[in-house]
């Protein structure tokens, strides 16, 4: 069921979060690298009443799915659609299917036809599949025809046990070339490669990127943002935190704090309309959510 929230220029809408529990729906290697490369004081589990609690400040939410049991990283479809059914009227859920697994097509027709998720959760290097593969490409046949956009992980990682040689964003120009009418979301600016995600996303009109996490490297952050205005895709980044790896709060407040470090400089500056532009897009409507 689609959402019937307005549209102002003040809303919010977080394309890009995730639930999971540690211990029964997050572990292995995911945890461990996690604390290997970020110390033991980063928490990547979170219950369904911290993820509400965490949506307070937003008018809308995606909420992920994750089919990666191979790195420790296992939310059911089912599970995120018993949380969204709780708030239809503020969460959007997508599933997560295999890409290796021959059912994964009808795996997903499943969970948009019987659990009403509304998209598609990837990520090849966590997954261990090709993104160009015979597989993978039944499950975008059906993503879409089905009219669902997919959140993808096209970039590095932490985890390693996740071979990179899948990762780099300008794997998707192909695909975007046969599916031309499949909605994709390249996560993360598609660090560190946010050059190629940008040229990318630029050639193709239904592909963009969200900004999610970047706060935690600003000087990369910066760069990827004139990168954007540089090829002129600004206006196809979308607002997405990857909670709980970070939050509304620090996700805006990064991004309005962009252009610190140029002060006094000549590099150039990220304009507030562009800043506003992004914090305030309506994402849903973008993606053919509502």
């Amino acid at each position: 069921m689609p959402l019937y929230l307005s549209s102002g220029p003040n809303n919010m809408i977080d394309c890009h979060t995730h639930i999971g529990e540690a211990g029964t729906h997050l572990g292995g290697a995911l945890l461990d690298d996690a604390a290997r490369v970020w110390g033991p004081e980063l928490h990547l589990g979170v219950s369904l009443e911290e993820h509400w609690q965490a949506m307070e400040p937003v008018d809308a939410a995606i909420v992920l799915a994750f089919a990666a049991p191979a790195v420790g990283f296992n939310v059911p479809n089912e599970y995120v659609a018993d949380y969204v059914q709780m708030h239809p009227d503020k969460l959007i859920g997508f599933a997560s299917v295999d890409p290796n697994d021959q059912e994964a097509p009808d795996q997903l027709q499943h969970a948009a036809a019987s659990l009403a998720l509304r998209g598609l959760k990837l990520g090849p290097i966590y997954q261990h599949f090709d993104p160009l593969s015979k597989n993978a490409f039944n499950v975008y046949e059906v993503a879409e025809r089905l009219q669902l956009p997919v959140m993808w992980h096209q970039g590095t990682t932490f985890v390693r046990d996740a071979p990179l040689i899948h990762a780099r964003p300008l794997l998707l120009d192909e695909i975007a070339t046969r599916f031309p009418d499949l909605k994709i979301v390249v996560a993360h600016l598609g660090h560190p490669w946010i050059e190629e995600a940008m040229a990318t996303i630029r050639k193709h009109p239904n592909l963009f990127a969200d900004i999610s996490a970047l706060e935690t490297r600003p000087w990369q952050y910066y760069n990827g943002m004139v990168a954007a205005l540089e090829y002129g895709v600004t206006e196809k980044l979308l607002l997405g935190t990857d909670y709980p790896f970070s939050t509304i709060e620090r996700t805006t407040e990064g991004l309005r704090s962009i252009n610190r470090f140029i002060t006094g400089t000549a590099l150039p500056v990220i304009p507030d309309h562009v800043i506003d532009g992004i914090i305030h897009r309506d994402s849903l409507a973008l993606l053919g959510l509502r």
